[in-house]
């Protein structure tokens, strides 16, 4: 195995074999593609053997050529001109790939185009990369061509063994790694030649992705199926290339770290756990929508109230008034902390009359957020008589699953909080059967299940209805297949209207259900939320 020393600061490159001149054609920052000029008879180091060798690999043309010296070897003009094509070949190359790299978006994105790039450039067939996690030490790592269980194998790598800790070295890291044969090289360590004779990796280049203010931030591993080295244009190549990749890779991962502390201070506002009272099963789930693309924050809770009964709730908090966007969702989520903290409060003093709650909740919200909206249904459940009692601000009606299928809960028409100068709505009672489940959900789950706000209620309340038997009986498996159902349904009427657009399906009727689009959905502006209580 090589070891590459990073570059000295104070020592300009040269290229080798380079002709006189030829150097200041290059792009800037762009030296050392050239190789030396083989001794005679012996083939050029690094490159190919036989018809695939190109002109700019260092060919000489065929013997009796136009321009070609009577001993059958180009002129050097010749030459100098192949080797310039050659560079601006690579030049191009380069700049695609750097290009798709700046049309990235998001971590994942970025690290996917470092790994498919790098790749590319080097002729490889595998690779492996890792990121440095704040703490110190490397992330689970992202492959290209490695299943899971290649990943994980990959992973039993001892930290002295492992060439990615070498590049993640915070000094006396090496610039590039490579090995001609893992598994053959007495110098990699006993398991990782072990893993790469099981796993067919050949050979093997590395190299850190880091800045100077940042230090190392990534390391990248690429296989060969069978021992082999990139030549040393191909290693060029993936060097400039990471120079590139490394201050991009540093901002997205200063905006995943951001992302990540928001996302924790937002669930911070949420409970942490539900309570459990007797005669009651409680789940919730939350898929939260990303902040910079949030158009407000929905809250869910469930209060134990003094005398034994349980307070349910969930609502949304909209921006900085109607029609807010993204920008506002910052805000909304603080709001939110603020709204579900009053409603908590006044649930504790008058949670048995669900209007009251909301009538208080709306009047401040008026007087301390007068910018924002909010919608909101609040239920006061008394277990052992299986009793609820319940208000609708605007909101979306609840679901009760029964063992006959499921219907919605129909609360008054109201307008959401804030909106009018006074809010007013009646309540609804009803008594419910052991073994029915009350579903309270936000608006963007039900915006997932269907085109329209009024079709995704009804589709989510047949899912509901059409869950196996031993999944409308369990509460946290209720939420888990109502989650799976939305992300199918919307994953389905995606791909219906891209094949719409295509013009594959203009009718919109192609004889029965699209299959499901490979990967996940289009990311989501509204979070996804629902409640469901079970009645033991």
């Amino acid at each position: 195995m090589t070891e590459s020393p990073p570059p000295s600061a104070s020592s300009e490159p040269v290229e080798p074999g380079g002709t006189s001149g030829l150097s200041v054609l290059d792009p800037p920052g762009f030296h050392g593609a050239a190789p030396a000029p083989a001794a005679a008879g012996q083939p050029s180091p690094g490159r190919p053997e036989g018809p695939d060798r190109r002109p700019e690999d260092g060919a000489p043309p065929a013997p009796g050529a136009p321009d070609a010296a009577p001993d059958g070897t180009a002129p050097a003009s010749t030459g100098a001109q192949d080797r310039l094509a050659g560079r601006l070949s690579d030049f191009a190359s380069l700049h695609e790939h750097t290009e798709r790299l700046a049309r990235a978006r998001g971590l994942a994105a970025t690290l996917d185009a470092v790994l498919a790039s790098g790749t590319a450039l080097l002729g490889a067939d595998r690779a492996l990369l890792v990121t440095v996690l704040p703490g110190g030490g490397p992330s689970q790592p992202l492959g290209l061509g490695l299943d899971r269980a290649s990943l994980g194998a990959l992973e039993t790598v001892p930290a002295d063994q492992s060439l990615l800790a070498r590049l993640l070295r915070e000094h006396d890291r090496p610039a590039e790694v490579r090995s001609h044969d893992l598994a053959e090289d007495p110098a990699i360590g006993a398991r990782l030649r072990e893993l790469a004779g099981q796993l067919g990796l050949g050979g093997c280049y590395g190299l850190p992705l880091a800045t100077e203010e940042d230090g190392p931030l990534a390391a990248a591993l690429w296989f060969y199926d069978g021992p082999a080295d990139p030549t040393d244009r191909r290693r060029e190549l993936a060097r400039r290339y990471s120079e590139v990749a490394a201050p991009l890779l540093a901002k997205q991962l200063d905006a995943e770290k951001v992302r990540r502390t928001t996302e924790a201070l937002r669930r911070g506002l949420l409970p942490d756990r539900l309570p459990q009272p007797g005669g009651l099963r409680l789940a919730a789930r939350l898929v939260p929508a990303g902040l910079d693309r949030s158009c407000g924050s929905d809250w869910y809770d469930a209060i134990p109230l003094p005398d034994g009964t349980v307070g349910l709730t969930v609502g949304s908090v909209s921006g900085d008034g109607p029609g807010a966007g993204p920008g506002s969702a910052p805000g909304a989520a603080a709001a939110m902390g603020r709204v579900r903290a009053a409603l908590r409060a006044y649930a504790v003093l008058e949670g048995e009359d669900p209007v009251s709650v909301l009538g208080d909740l709306e009047l401040l919200l008026k007087t301390t957020e007068p910018t924002r909206s909010a919608t909101a249904v609040y239920a006061w459940v008394e277990p052992e008589e299986r009793r609820v009692t319940l208000a609708g601000a605007g909101h979306c009606p609840p679901v009760l699953v029964t063992r006959y299928g499921a219907e919605f809960v129909e609360t008054s028409l109201s307008a959401p909080l804030g909106m009018l100068s006074c809010w007013e709505a009646p309540g609804v009672e009803f008594a419910a059967e052991r073994g029915d489940t009350l579903i309270l959900y936000t608006e963007g789950l039900a915006r997932r299940f269907g085109q329209t706000l009024h079709s995704g209620q009804a589709d989510l309340r047949r899912a509901a209805a059409d869950a196996p038997r031993d999944v409308r009986t369990d509460p946290e498996r209720l939420c888990a297949h109502l989650l799976a159902a939305a992300a199918e349904r919307d994953a389905d009427r995606r791909q219906r209207a891209d094949r719409r657009a295509a013009g594959q399906d203009p009718a919109g009727r192609d004889g029965g259900p699209s299959p499901r689009r490979p990967g996940a959905p289009a990311p989501a502006t509204d979070d996804l939320m629902l409640l469901a209580a079970r009645f033991e």
